[in-house]
């Protein structure tokens, strides 16, 4: 699947789980940094972004961290195939967070069985998303993988300039590179006028069908 086909499919799946899971879920407010779950923590909630952003994080015994994805508005998250979660998510900034017990749905009617559905298409949109870091991660040189990532943002995001919620380590620790790398790579792509960057957390993309030829699918 095309990057913009998965993007096209993915907002169309948010609007869905946004409508469905608003007239069930509980709202609670986190701010930045706050964790919303913890690594091994039992795994019967499931997640939507309401406002803000929120990062998945795995940390290794030797105190590496490897981050699994981000969440953006309208995103589900939390859902796991076992009892326990494997990462752990926190807010990366101020947030405002949906959720409701997976076990419950049962006693929702109409509206719990339509989560339900919406948790498996999360699921499957998961799955997607797993195999594209995994290419990502190992076969990609550290050019591409950082164009993928603005090119991935911006879709995302769909504005001309883009707000980057997460800052340069996480980038390293989603993409497997250093943040010294990480900034080489950012920097060349702006020496090349690829994009622009105005400040460290906001940028255009100046040539998009450019961009794209670098990155490798």
């Amino acid at each position: 699947m095309s990057l913009q086909g998965f993007v096209t499919d993915r907002s169309m799946f948010r609007a869905v789980a946004v409508e469905v899971f608003g007239s069930v879920g509980v709202r609670m407010p986190f701010a930045a940094g706050e964790e919303i779950y913890a690594q091994e923590e039992a795994a019967d909630l499931v997640y939507q972004v309401i406002s803000g952003a929120v990062r998945t994080t795995r940390l290794m015994s030797d105190g590496r961290r490897q981050i699994g994805d981000f969440y953006y508005p309208g995103d589900l998250f939390g859902i796991e195939t076992g009892p326990k979660h494997r990462f752990s998510a926190e807010a990366l900034g101020d947030c405002e967070i949906l959720f409701v017990k997976r076990s419950a749905l049962k006693h929702y009617g109409e509206e719990g069985a339509r989560l339900e559905r919406a948790v498996w298409q999360a699921t499957a949109k998961a799955l997607e998303r797993t195999q594209e870091h995994l290419m990502l991660l190992g076969r990609k040189t550290a050019c591409e993988k950082v164009a993928s990532f603005l090119l991935e943002m911006a879709d995302r995001s769909k504005a001309e300039v883009v707000t980057l919620p997460m800052g340069r380590q996480d980038m390293a620790d989603y993409l497997g590179l250093t943040i010294e790398t990480v900034s080489r790579m950012l920097t060349q792509l702006q020496a090349d006028g690829l994009v622009e960057f105005t400040g460290c957390r906001h940028f255009r993309i100046k040539h998009r069908a450019a961009m794209a030829r670098l990155v490798v699918t």
